[in-house]
């Protein structure tokens, strides 16, 4: 066994990644059916407001949901200019069907129609930080989940057609953040796989002058070292599983320990995300 992976390797590792069957397919955000003061950023995950608006931040999943798939979301920035926070819901309406440009709120202007379901969240769970979960059941409600209790919102969501989750970045809330979903059955859980983020080869290295942000305050580290770091960082984004059996090789190119400790955060990001 050799002691050392070399940057193609590793290269080869990050990119090949595949789901297994208990994966429930990459969620983010579909990239046409946005608000008009809406961007999207971090492969589809990030959505945030361009201007200090309350209106104009409708935002719909890249795929159908499945019952029972908790959608786990993080609000990134808040304001105090407005009243009001997210609305969620659900809709049978694909986002690829959509004309734009989108109306400028959910509420009333999609649940007025056929098709469309939403719910205001309370402002006081929409606070900067804060993280909440929500989801159909089978019986057609929705639920949302903050600080592990969870809440019934609304009910007669049809299930009968696919479903697309619909979030409105509303009121005070400026950006959102996909963190992933989960559907837990008796004996498993699936969950939803990370969204794809470009890598940087040791080619196009040269065109860029950042370092990750624990290496930034380090000083001065050769070319080399400097790839090495980026490099184990895209290891974040295969299997946990893959990453634990190269680990050893990893010890040799990550002496450092401040690349460790980068590397190990990055892994810890995508733990539970999917298995083989």
């Amino acid at each position: 066994m050799r002691s050392y992976i070399s940057y193609t390797s590793i290269t080869t590792l990050a990119v090949s990644h595949r789901c297994s069957l208990l994966c429930l397919g990459r969620l983010n955000f579909h990239r046409q059916a946005v608000g008009e003061k809406v961007r999207l950023s971090h492969g589809g995950r990030l959505a945030e407001k361009t201007e200090n608006t309350f209106k104009n931040g409708l935002v719909f999943s890249s795929r159908p949901v499945r019952v029972q798939e908790r959608i786990r979301l993080r609000v990134q920035r808040d304001s105090t200019n407005w009243h009001g926070a997210l609305r969620v819901g659900f809709t049978t309406m694909p986002p690829s069907a959509r004309s734009l440009p989108l109306p400028c709120l959910a509420i009333p202007n999609l649940t007025n129609k056929p098709g469309h379901w939403a719910v205001p969240v309370n402002e006081s769970y929409c606070q900067a930080g804060s993280v909440l979960e929500f989801w159909v059941s089978h019986g057609g409600s929705i639920y949302i989940a903050v600080n592990n209790r969870q809440h019934k919102l609304l009910t007669g969501v049809d299930l009968s057609q696919p479903l697309w989750a619909m979030i409105d970045i509303y009121g005070k809330t400026r950006s959102i953040l996909l963190l992933g979903s989960k559907k837990t059955k008796l004996l498993c859980t699936r969950r939803s796989c990370p969204a794809p983020e470009p890598l940087i080869s040791p080619d196009a290295y040269s065109h860029f002058g950042s370092v990750p942000d624990k290496l930034e305050k380090k000083g001065n580290y050769s070319r080399q070292q400097r790839v090495t770091a980026l490099f184990c960082c895209a290891l974040g984004h295969i299997t946990v599983r893959r990453v634990r059996e190269i680990y050893y090789h990893l010890k040799t190119l990550c002496r450092n320990n401040e690349y460790k400790y980068h590397c190990l955060v990055r892994t810890y990001n995508s733990v539970g995300v999917c298995w083989f």
